[in-house]
């Protein structure tokens, strides 16, 4: 089945670009121009990923996030006109997967919605040889359910920080430079900065501080980064 898509975008030449681009990569492209539009297309079309631009009327790409985020995972990438630093990690703090700065070729978009495609897929694939649980201290966190839960308290992850958490989990000693991150988190070669990374690391460490551990995540300077005591005696 070809993967549905979502683009959302107010500009009417922006969605036929990248719908052309889509489709020629064989997915299923819907639409919608605006943010309460898209709104109402996810919930009744349930895509497998959004394309979502940031500056719209009717609630704009970071509101929709938010309010998508309050009961789905499903992959977003943002596309914007901006390109100042603080609307990129904004925008992945608040659950985004990818972002896209305008004018973009249309060609590293698609590698990189299909990179996020294959990450989720490949997710999929592998969960019945992981483990029933990944156990550091207090931290849990069921692969084959993508669940995670802190003391108890359940963690509202993207499927990208549940990907860099699993990662540090898995050699919970091991100190993962940003490169293995990158690698482990993302599946496929793929171009991302270290702010990325770290902004994913931070937004990481705020939800599980929320739930009561201020140890999630320990900076090695010069290294890296690797699992804390996540309220280990």
């Amino acid at each position: 089945m070809s993967p549905r898509i979502l683009i959302v975008d107010d500009d009417p030449h922006i969605r036929e670009v990248v719908r052309v681009a889509l489709s020629k990569a064989g997915m299923a492209v819907t639409e919608a121009a605006d943010g309460r539009a898209a709104l109402i297309k996810f919930t009744d079309e349930r895509p497998d990923l959004i394309v979502l631009d940031v500056g719209m009327p009717e609630f704009d790409g970071l509101e929709v996030c938010r309010r998508i985020r309050r009961t789905s995972q499903v992959p977003i990438l943002f596309l914007s006109a901006r390109d100042e630093e603080i609307d990129r990690i904004l925008g992945l703090e608040i659950g985004g997967d990818d972002y896209v700065t305008k004018p973009f070729s249309p060609r590293e978009l698609v590698a990189r919605v299909n990179v996020i495609l294959r990450r989720v897929a490949t997710a999929g694939a592998h969960r019945t040889v992981e483990p029933d649980e990944l156990i550091h201290g207090r931290l849990r966190l069921d692969p084959q359910q993508h669940l995670a839960c802190f003391a108890e308290t359940p963690l509202t992850l993207t499927a990208l920080e549940f990907s860099i958490l699993r990662t540090l989990m898995t050699r919970a000693t091991v100190v993962f430079s940003r490169e293995q991150i990158m690698t482990a988190a993302y599946q496929l070669n793929i171009q991302v900065s270290d702010r990325t990374i770290d902004s994913h690391i931070r937004n990481i460490r705020a939800k599980l501080a929320s739930a009561g551990c201020e140890d999630a995540i320990e900076t090695v300077h010069g290294v890296g980064f690797r699992l804390g005591r996540c309220g280990a005696p």
